[in-house]
C-alpha cells in the first residue's frame, strides 16, 4: 500500500510466473525477452527512472481511474484493471496523506517530500528495473528449470541499496519457492556442495549483469 502495490493481485500473477518461468505463458517474459539491449537504450531507461518519468507513467492511469464514471450496472467504463487501479490508488493516496500528516505533526513534513517521495519516484523504479534484469534477462528458455533464473552474488553495498531480503538469490527462490528468504543463502550453499551450481546462472555482481544485458550494439 505505501508504494501503490497490491499483494493480493500480485500473488496470482507471480504464481503464474513461477509455473511457466521463461516459457510463452510466463506473464513476466516480456521483461526479459528484449535483452540484451544496447547501452544507450538502458541509459535512456535509467534516466526516465531517476527523473520520475517512469513513476508518473505507472501512477497516472491509476490516478485518472479515480475519476472514471461507472456504468449503470456498476462496472467501470473500461478495462477491469482500471477498477483495481482506482482501488489501489485510493489506498495509496490515503496512506501517504496520513504519513505526511504524521511527519508534519512531528515537525518533519519536509522529509515526506525530500526523502520518501523522491526515493519512491526515482530510486525505487531504477532498483526495480535492475533487479528485474538480473533475475531473468539473458537466461535460458530451455527445459532445465535450474537455468531459468539467475543468482547474483551481491556485495554488502548492493544488498543495502539494491537487493535487501536476499532477493539476489533468485534462482534458489525459483527452485524452492516455499523457502523463507533468510534460508536462500543456505540453499545456495547446498547447491554448491552438491555440485549443482554449474546448471545455475550465477553472476558475481549487479554491474556484471548489466554489462551482459547491454551487449547489443
Amino acid at each position: 500500500m505505501p508504494v501503490g502495490a497490491d499483494l493480493a493481485s500480485y500473488r496470482s500473477y507471480h504464481l503464474q510466473h513461477h509455473k511457466f518461468t521463461q516459457q510463452p505463458e510466463d506473464p513476466d517474459l516480456s521483461l526479459s525477452a528484449p535483452f540484451p539491449i544496447s547501452k544507450d537504450s538502458f541509459t535512456r531507461k535509467a534516466i526516465r527512472d531517476l527523473t520520475g518519468q517512469t513513476f508518473v507513467k505507472q501512477r497516472l492511469p491509476q490516478f485518472l481511474s479515480l475519476f472514471q464514471r461507472q456504468r449503470a450496472d456498476g462496472e467501470v467504463s473500461h478495462e477491469s484493471f482500471v477498477a483495481s487501479g482506482a482501488d489501489k490508488m485510493a489506498r495509496f493516496l490515503g496512506f501517504n496523506v496520513a504519513l505526511f500528516a504524521l511527519l508534519w505533526l512531528c515537525g518533519a513534513g519536509v522529509w515526506f517530500f525530500a526523502v520518501w517521495v523522491v526515493a519512491m519516484a526515482s530510486w525505487l523504479p531504477l532498483v526495480t528495473r535492475v533487479r528485474n534484469i538480473a533475475e531473468h534477462a539473458c537466461t535460458s528458455t530451455g527445459p532445465d528449470p535450474f537455468s531459468h533464473a539467475r543468482t547474483t552474488l551481491a556485495s554488502p553495498l548492493e544488498r543495502l541499496l539494491v537487493a535487501p531480503y536476499w532477493v539476489n538469490y533468485h534462482a534458489e527462490h525459483h527452485l524452492f519457492m516455499y523457502l523463507p528468504c533468510y534460508n536462500l543463502p543456505e540453499a545456495h550453499r547446498l547447491l554448491r556442495d552438491k555440485a549443482l551450481l554449474a546448471r545455475v546462472e550465477v553472476s558475481p555482481g549487479y554491474l556484471d549483469v548489466l554489462r551482459l544485458a547491454t551487449t547489443r550494439p
